[in-house]
This record gives structure tokens, C-alpha cells and sequence, in this order.
């Protein structure tokens, strides 16, 4: 009796692929969700750290080049995709972007897709499309790529135009390419930055974040397991040090979790109370408070209802829409919608009025979203300011950030955009965008 024919090699890594890039485009479920924790796809545990890395760079390319990808298929697709074959794009798009974007023969790319759709029922019949669109693709794509204002195209119409009404069409253009890009890796470090980007090969940037360009599990790198640093973008570590020295301070941080300013805040010497609705993601705080030798009070709680303090300074990174991100979590723009926005505005206003409530008159309150839409920064700010007579804004100067004067506005707030801190490498340039406002509470 014969043996069943083995898998290829690579193709396991490309089934999970598939499934993970359905859980996003059809199902709605966040990239992240779908390779760590209770949400992970089954298949990620049976392959390799080198296949999950490379299961990851597919779905992520796919993703920050879906538009692009979608436009250059649809030359070859008379007819569409096939209404009742949902894998039949998945295997297109995984193919297109591989003989695009990765060191993949050809002829290789295009066999583990035609066996993607061999090994669906409702897609099987279309292996004759997928075979010839794709060959089609290894003989025209990349010129006609070069030729696709692709920054458009990869990113929803709502967010361009929203982008474009707040900032203009060049820094939308810009901040477009720049979500095109995968990031490098951001950590920050306890202590000797210098010292940690010679060790990993990296750099450090003008605000004190290591970046590096790493291959492998992050928990491999030199320095993780000690404790001697977290990741955490760029963006991301400058709220934090907008409190100025919390040495021996009481520091509320809410919506705290996973805990990067926690991190910084204790590693200050702050008296820190990390506070978060979400018992997994306090669970992962916990973890990381651990792992970098770092004690904070940690406390599940909704904070709208939450009775504390008062505080000498409060934190607080509000639920978004994360559209600042997006070069991390090219899964957002396409888990998102334009309502979406109001909604969270409307939390965040709720958050923001606590949080005044949890500060003590003469403290200090740093209101922050990774968010580049004014709803969810500026005009939150604004709002509370002309409503609650307690509050003044504290302007932010050159030497708050850093001396990098583009990320004030006009208004004296922070506000980073992705193509900021350009670098010739564009993996090593960026930053997410980021919006924080510094109040106190008077006297």
C-alpha cells in the first residue's frame, strides 16, 4: 500500500497563513489575537519559530499591501472572485505577494497556492484560475506594481480622506508609505541605552529608545530574560516621561496593561498603581513587571467607576482606534470602521473626566491615544478644557521631546506621525502616531 504524499515543504506554514488571513478579512479577529494567547490558530504550535516567523511576514505583507494586491489580481480576473470560495482569494493574495516581496521561486509560490485551494472543497474547482492567474502575475506583476500609487491604494478611502482633512495630501501620502514599511524592533532599556544597541546591533534614537533590526524570538535577545529592557515603540515611551521626575510620586497609570509605562514609571521610581479592565492583559503585566524585576499595585477595575487617590500625576493611554499603529498592526485598517471613532471618543471623554477626579489640585494629568484622528485627541482635550474650569493645558516644549520639535503642534501637545524620524533604511525610520496633552489640575 503506497503512502500518502507529504506536505511540501512550506506549505503547513502557508495553510496557517490562510486561516489567520481569513480570521482577519472575514472574521474580523485581530492579528495578534490570532498567535499568542487563548485566540491562537491550533496550527501555530506544531511549526517551527523560523515557519511562525514567516507565517506572520506573509500575513502581514498581505495585509499592508492588500490594496495593491486586490487592484493588480483584478487585471487578471475577468469575472471576479468567485463568490463562494473564500480561499480562492487567500491563495491569490498569499501567491501574488510571495512572488512580489519574498525570495520565493516563482514556480513554488504559485504550486503551495494551487495547493491551498487543491485542499478546500469549495475552492478545488478553481485550481486552473489560481495556476493561471498566478503565472500571469510572475510575468507582468512587478513592473505594473512599480507603476500603482500603492500608499492610496493600501490604505481604506475613509482614513485617506479623514488623513488628508487633518493633515494635507503630502503628509498623507507620507504617513501612508510609512505604514507600508515593517517597523524595526523598539525597546526601551532600564539603564546604558548605548550599550544596549552596540549589544543588539542597533541604534539609539533622539528620545532614548533602542532600535535594532533583529532576526528571531525576541525572547532570545541578549538582555530579556535579565529584565534589562521590554519592548515598546518609540511613540509609545514618550507619555510617560511627559510627567517629568515621579521620583517617590503616586502615578495612577490607566488602561495600563501590557505595561510598558508602567515599566518606565516604576523604573523612575514612581509609587505606581496600574489599573486595567481586562484581567488577561493585567495577567501579561504581571508577567513582564516580573520578568524586569519592577513592582507596581496592580488592580482589575473598570475605571469610569473606579474610586482611588488621590494622585499626584495620572497616565492615561484611552482605548483608540489604534490608527497611528498601523505599522505594527497592518490588521487595523481593515478591522476598523469610520463609526468606530465616535463611539470611542465618546469613552474616552468618560476616561478622561475621571481621571481628573483621581488627581490631586496641583497635580498633573497626560491624556495620550495612538490615535492620528483629532476626535480622539485634540478635540477630547479642547471639550474638557471649555467644560471643567479645574483644568489648564501645560504646553509642551522642545526639551519635552527630546529637541524634536516636529512632534509639537501647534497647540503645544504632542503629536507623532509615522514618517516621522526618517532614516535612509525605511525599516529603521518611523515612529507610531501618538497624540498627548499635559493638564493640571490648579490649586
Amino acid at each position: 500500500m503506497n503512502s500518502p504524499p507529504s506536505d511540501p515543504q512550506g506549505l503547513p506554514a502557508r495553510r496557517v497563513a490562510a486561516d489567520i488571513l481569513d480570521g482577519v478579512l472575514r472574521r474580523h479577529r485581530a492579528l495578534d489575537d490570532q498567535f499568542d494567547g487563548s485566540g491562537m490558530h491550533p496550527g501555530i504550535a506544531a511549526l517551527s519559530e523560523r515557519d511562525r516567523a514567516l507565517t506572520r511576514r506573509l500575513v502581514a505583507t498581505v495585509l499592508r499591501r492588500l490594496g495593491t494586491l486586490r487592484h493588480l489580481l483584478g487585471r487578471y480576473l475577468e469575472r471576479g472572485i468567485p463568490a463562494n470560495a473564500a480561499r480562492v482569494e487567500t491563495a491569490l493574495l498569499l501567491g501574488a505577494a510571495q512572488i512580489l516581496w519574498f525570495e520565493v521561486p516563482d514556480h513554488a509560490a504559485v504550486d503551495l497556492s494551487v495547493r491551498l485551494v487543491q485542499a478546500e472543497r469549495h475552492a478545488r474547482r478553481y485550481i486552473g484560475l489560481v495556476n493561471a492567474v498566478l503565472r500571469r502575475v510572475t510575468q507582468n506583476a512587478a513592473q505594473q506594481v512599480h507603476d500603482i500609487d500603492s500608499a492610496t491604494l493600501d490604505t481604506p478611502a475613509w482614513l485617506i480622506a479623514r488623513w488628508q482633512r487633518t493633515y494635507g495630501l503630502a503628509l498623507t501620502q507620507a504617513i501612508a508609505a510609512a505604514n507600508s514599511q515593517e517597523p524595526a524592533l523598539d525597546i526601551t532599556v532600564k539603564s546604558d541605552p548605548a550599550h544596549w544597541a552596540e549589544t543588539l546591533g542597533g541604534r539609539v534614537l533622539p528620545t532614548g529608545t533602542v532600535r535594532a533590526i533583529v532576526q528571531g524570538p525576541v525572547s532570545r535577545l541578549p538582555g530579556f530574560a535579565e529584565g534589562a529592557w521590554w519592548v515598546q515603540d518609540a511613540a509609545a515611551a514618550l507619555p510617560a516621561q511627559l510627567l517629568g521626575d515621579v521620583r517617590g510620586k503616586t502615578v495612577a497609570d490607566l488602561c495600563a496593561a501590557p505595561g510598558g509605562k508602567t515599566a518606565q514609571l516604576a523604573t523612575a521610581g514612581a509609587r505606581v498603581t496600574a489599573v486595567d479592565r481586562s484581567a488577561p492583559r493585567l495577567e501579561r503585566l504581571s508577567q513582564n513587571l516580573a520578568r524586569l524585576g519592577l513592582t507596581a499595585e496592580v488592580v482589575h477595575a473598570d475605571i469610569t467607576a473606579w474610586q482611588a487617590g488621590p494622585f499626584d500625576t495620572v497616565l492615561l493611554d484611552a482605548p483608540c482606534s489604534a490608527t497611528g499603529t498601523i505599522r505594527r498592526h497592518p490588521d487595523i485598517p481593515w478591522l476598523k470602521q469610520e463609526s468606530d471613532i465616535a463611539a470611542l471618543a465618546t469613552l474616552q471623554r468618560r476616561l478622561l473626566a475621571q481621571a481628573v477626579e483621581l488627581t490631586r489640585p496641583g497635580g498633573t494629568i497626560v491624556y495620550c491615544t495612538c490615535s492620528l484622528e483629532p476626535d480622539e485627541g485634540l478635540e477630547v482635550v479642547e471639550d474638557l478644557l471649555a467644560r471643567d474650569p479645574r483644568l489648564q493645558r501645560r504646553p509642551l516644549v522642545a526639551s519635552d521631546v527630546h529637541g524634536c520639535v516636529e512632534f509639537l503642534d501647534t497647540a503645544g501637545d504632542l503629536r507623532t506621525l509615522p514618517c516621522h524620524l526618517s532614516d535612509p533604511n525605511p525599516q529603521l525610520s518611523g515612529l507610531d502616531g501618538f497624540y498627548a496633552c499635559r493638564l493640571e489640575r490648579k490649586s
